[in-house]
């Protein structure tokens, strides 16, 4: 008797689970979709945008250039000839009304050319309204562009061009028309300073036999060096120290070396004097 009761107390116990669990299921199934969790802070931006007033930023703007704090950090406050970025300073990007940039304005920087200044709180306030009317941007933190990068002097990139680039390039044979070619003087720029499908690299291999193999260069480590042949075929040969004698003929290596001898002003200047060769 016993053993049927707890038989039926257990059936009965079965039925009700079953019955809860579909009814949580059916409820789950007919409840509508949740939000998904919002995003971390690190993901959303360290800084989003903020809403400035004009008029403050003009105030703070006018303040910014009339004590030459452009010199420095540069007219859209991204760093010049000895201050650093201001856009990209966490200090800066942390104060809300001045509270963080105020102590600096005031004493100045120890050890640098940055002096205090006397400025009420109401004017570190507008500095601070320009500092943050420049909108933050993973890519470009939203540069004030001019107009035209073209802002160099012709005459001086000619007489850098005839210095470094006139060797290699002509400006009445391979450059010439190169305006019309290039319209767009961030696309001629660009070009110039790295030329986009220039000849493949080609390779010389002499063997200690005196064989020479020419081609165009397939690959190249400290190991094996790769020819391709004229032909179409291709010839490895393993290297050991210098032998086989490898001479490597890169059509952009005088570009390649330029690269980190070029200033701001040689790129300019000499994008200046190209825009003019049509």
């Amino acid at each position: 008797m016993a053993v049927a009761s707890s038989a039926r107390v257990g059936a009965a116990l079965y039925v009700c689970l079953v019955a809860y669990t579909g009814t949580a299921e059916l409820a789950e199934a007919q409840a509508p979709p949740q939000p998904p969790p919002p995003l971390p802070a690190f993901l959303q931006g360290a800084y989003p945008a903020r809403e400035t007033n004009p008029e403050a930023v003009a105030r703070g703007k006018a303040l910014y250039d009339a004590y030459g704090c452009a010199f420095c950090h540069g007219a859209d406050t991204r760093g010049g000839n000895q201050g650093p970025s201001l856009l990209r300073s966490q200090l800066v990007q942390r104060d809300q009304a001045g509270e963080t940039i105020g102590p600096i304005l005031r004493s100045g920087v120890p050890n640098t050319t940055m002096v205090g200044y006397s400025l009420e709180p109401e004017q570190i306030a507008d500095v601070s309204e320009f500092l943050h009317s420049f909108a933050l941007d993973s890519r470009d933190p939203a540069r004030q562009r001019p107009a035209s990068i073209v802002t160099g002097n012709a005459r001086a990139g000619r007489r850098y061009f005839e210095a470094q680039c006139a060797e290699c390039h002509s400006v009445s044979d391979d450059l010439r028309g190169v305006a019309a070619r290039y319209p767009d003087p961030v696309d001629l720029q660009t070009n110039w300073l790295m030329p986009r499908n220039p000849p493949p690299t080609r390779v010389r291999v002499t063997a200690p036999n005196g064989d020479v193999t020419e081609g165009g260069l397939a690959r190249i480590d400290e190991f094996v060096v790769g020819v391709s042949l004229d032909d179409g075929t291709q010839r490895s040969f393993e290297r050991i120290g210098a032998v086989p004698q490898v001479e490597i003929q890169d059509p952009l290596a005088a570009h390649k070396a330029l690269l980190p001898m070029y200033t701001d002003r040689d790129i300019h200047d000499v994008t200046a004097y190209l825009v003019t060769i049509e």
